[in-house]
């Protein structure tokens, strides 16, 4: 016996019959939750889909990359420079970074800002450092 297209999708299907599980539910809720489940679904996601999800969420290799700009400050910039401002934060692609005094800041601003900006860049990628806002902290 053939069945058309349309006779195939609606064809009627036999109820489930009910596993020791759904058996064991039913008496002890005292319902038949086998309607319930079909229309609500059961979706489930392996254990991988969800922890790249979470992680991708958490946005965890940007916060790496972050954090290593403190290590790549260190180790490209000049150490009197260094030793007068560290950066404290990178949010968007502005790095922010802490000079210890006004002269210090007055000499990055005027004179080293572009080399400073350019190491970085070169070390880290022009996507990560945009531009450098410096402070007085």
């Amino acid at each position: 016996m053939s069945f058309s297209p349309f006779q195939r999708r609606f064809k009627s299907r036999r109820p489930r019959r009910l596993g020791p599980r759904d058996r064991i539910l039913r008496e002890w809720r005292g319902v038949d939750v086998r309607a319930l489940e079909k229309t609500h679904g059961s979706k489930s996601y392996s254990a991988g889909a969800v922890v790249k999800n979470v992680l991708a969420a958490l946005q965890l290799d940007r916060r790496r990359a972050e954090t290593e700009v403190v290590k790549v400050w260190n180790q490209t910039i000049d150490p009197t420079i260094t030793s007068h401002a560290q950066p404290i934060n990178i949010h968007h692609g502005t790095l922010f970074v802490s000079v210890d005094s006004s002269v210090w800041l007055d000499e990055i601003v005027r004179y080293r800002r572009h080399e400073i900006l350019q190491r970085l860049q070169h070390a880290m990628g022009c996507e990560m450092v945009k531009k450098i806002s410096y402070r007085i902290g």
